[in-house]
């Protein structure tokens, strides 16, 4: 149940975000990802939101516009576009989660090391789940 909450409350918590840019809860997705992984592809964040093609650039421009993002040129594909976080971005949309941040490292801080290791062992193996359920309905079991 705990699990549960978490999640349902990290979604809310970014659709407030997404409230305060402009920017819808896919939208807000999508960049979530970008500032974890640094840098992607139009085909990456498609497959990432399950959305076409289509939408994914209408998703992008949207982002775009509210000046979150970035598209260059991929320098090994002449075709292709990199996406990545707008430096400006991180000073918008950083201030928004830092309380939050502070809270987590609060509360991370006082557990102990053991109790970390089960901590994310249990997430872990909780996204092994989803990941593996996903995959069944996708037809691309590993």
């Amino acid at each position: 149940m705990g699990a549960r909450q978490y999640g349902i409350s990290t979604t809310l918590f970014r659709n407030a975000v997404g409230d305060k840019l402009g920017v819808n809860v896919t939208d807000m997705e999508c960049l979530a990802l970008l500032f974890f992984k640094g840098i992607a592809t139009p085909t990456e964040l498609s497959r990432y939101t399950g959305l076409s093609s289509g939408a994914t650039t209408a998703m992008l421009d949207r982002l775009e516009k509210a000046r979150l993002i970035k598209r260059q040129p991929n320098p090994n594909d002449r075709r292709g576009t990199l996406i990545m976080v707008e430096k400006s971005s991180v000073k918008t949309v950083g201030p928004m989660f830092a309380d939050a941040r502070k809270a987590q490292n609060e509360l991370v801080a006082s557990y102990s090391e053991k109790e970390l290791e089960i901590i994310a062992d249990f997430f872990m193996k909780f996204t092994a789940i989803w990941e593996q359920e996903r995959d069944k309905l996708s037809g691309t079991e590993r």
